[in-house]
């Protein structure tokens, strides 16, 4: 399941672990990135939880955690190349992988569809 945040964030529901990036649109609008904070592995969140920080040349934006749950992974290797993080490559690039603690936290997310509708 793929869904979407208002903020621009996607998440991927795999079984309990959603992973979470930030969509295409969001990258284009921040243009090249200079900075990323990812959050550390063990955290526990909240739905809403401002768990991450990219920073391009334009602005710098949070980025909130879709449910509540756990920091499971972190993607160290966006910290290594910067560059990747296109808007090509943003669906692939993820952020964190969270443990969902209720799947239903997903629910007031957007589908693909009307996400692009929304940004359209």
């Amino acid at each position: 399941m793929l869904k979407f945040s208002e903020d621009h964030e996607w998440a991927r529901l795999d079984a309990e672990i959603c992973s979470v990036g930030i969509s295409p649109h969001a990258v284009e609008q921040l243009g090249d990135i200079v900075f990323v904070e990812l959050p550390e592995i063990g955290t526990i969140v909240d739905k809403g939880d401002e768990v991450a920080v990219i920073e391009s040349v334009k602005a710098a934006s949070d980025i909130y955690s879709p449910a509540a749950g756990q920091i499971t992974e972190v993607n160290n290797a966006l910290l290594d190349d910067l560059s990747s993080i296109t808007p090509e490559s943003a669906m692939e690039n993820w952020l964190f992988k969270l443990k969902i603690s209720d799947i239903s936290d997903l629910d007031q997310l957007m589908d693909e569809d009307a996400y692009k509708a929304s940004v359209g």
